[in-house]
């Protein structure tokens, strides 16, 4: 499964890289990584959406914010799935994001054996 995880701080790489190392090593999982909505954008226009089955992406963002990309996303490469994350469980985030297509929210910090079973179900 090959994922693009869209967040604006850079110790999200580490523990993505660090929860996944299994899956990563096993080749199960290729993570790709995006500092921003706007980078991320760039990442898929240059590489497509082609064999990328997930965005998690965090809500709140410098510049774009992931409500914003997510709009896009669904727009562009309606067949990609998006799964929301924020640190703040508010019911208007949860609103808008499921409103403009978002496939799942999740809340920080997440729940990474949780968002490990989403992710296989996917694959089923």
């Amino acid at each position: 499964m090959k994922v693009l995880v869209v967040d604006d701080e850079q110790d999200i790489r580490l523990l993505f890289l660090q929860k996944f190392r299994r899956e990563l090593r096993a080749g199960q999982l290729e993570l790709e990584f995006a500092l921003s909505g706007e980078a991320a954008l760039e990442y898929l226009d240059r590489q497509g959406a082609a064999g990328r089955e997930l965005i998690l992406s965090d809500i709140n963002m410098p510049g774009m914010s992931g409500i914003e990309l997510l709009k896009i996303v669904k727009h562009r490469y309606p067949m990609l799935r998006v799964f929301m994350i924020t640190a703040y469980g508010d019911e208007a985030y949860f609103t808008s994001a499921m409103e403009n297509g978002a496939d799942d929210y999740l809340t920080k910090p997440i729940e990474f054996e949780r968002l490990k079973v989403k992710m296989s179900s996917m694959q089923a």
